[in-house]
C-alpha cells in the first residue's frame, strides 16, 4: 500500500447509484459489467485516452455504508461528447493510497480487497475512489487489479 498524488482526470462511461446497505452493490455491480460488456459500452466511449477500464466509486452520501455512485468507463481527454446514456466525471486531483487485488477475477478479489479496506482504519474522505483494470487483468485467472482510495494527506 503506497500513497502517491494522483492528477486530476476525465472519465466517461456508464453509472448506477447503488448502496452496501442489504447486499444491494453486490447485484449492481455486476449488472453494470455485464451491461458494459454485452452492449460494447467501450467502443461507444468518445475521445478515449486507452482502452483501460477505470471502476469509479464517488457521490457518496457519508461513507460506504450509504449510497454512492459508481460508473464504469474509460479515461478521455474530454468531457465535451457525452453520449446519452452515458455519464462524465471529472475526478480532482488528491492523494490516493494504492491497494493491489492478486488472483482470479471471477473468484471475487475485488471485493475481498474492499472487505479489507472496510474494515481497515485508513483516513478516507470518500470523494472518489477506483479500481483499474489495465493489461494486468487480461489473464482473469492470474490478474492484478490497482484500487486507489482516496486519503487525507
Amino acid at each position: 500500500m503506497d500513497k502517491q498524488k494522483i492528477d486530476s482526470f476525465n472519465v466517461i462511461g456508464i453509472a448506477i447509484r447503488t448502496t452496501n446497505e442489504n447486499n444491494q452493490a453486490a447485484q449492481d455491480i455486476p449488472t453494470l459489467w455485464q451491461k458494459f460488456m454485452s452492449e460494447n459500452i467501450i467502443e461507444q466511449i468518445p475521445n478515449k485516452i486507452d482502452q483501460t477500464l477505470y471502476y469509479i466509486y464517488t457521490d457518496y452520501e457519508k461513507d460506504h455504508t450509504k449510497p454512492y455512485t459508481t460508473i464504469l468507463g474509460c479515461k478521455v481527454s474530454t468531457l465535451e461528447q457525452i453520449p446519452e446514456g452515458m455519464t462524465g466525471k471529472t475526478i480532482a486531483t488528491g492523494n490516493y493510497q494504492k491497494h493491489i487485488a492478486k488472483g482470479n477475477l471471477m473468484q471475487g478479489i475485488v471485493f475481498e480487497a474492499w472487505l479489507k479496506i472496510w474494515n481497515s482504519d485508513i483516513p478516507r474522505v470518500y470523494t472518489a475512489d477506483f479500481e483499474v483494470y489495465g493489461e494486468k487483468t487480461q489473464n482473469s485467472t492470474d490478474a492484478e487489479v490497482d484500487i486507489f482510495i482516496a486519503i487525507n494527506a
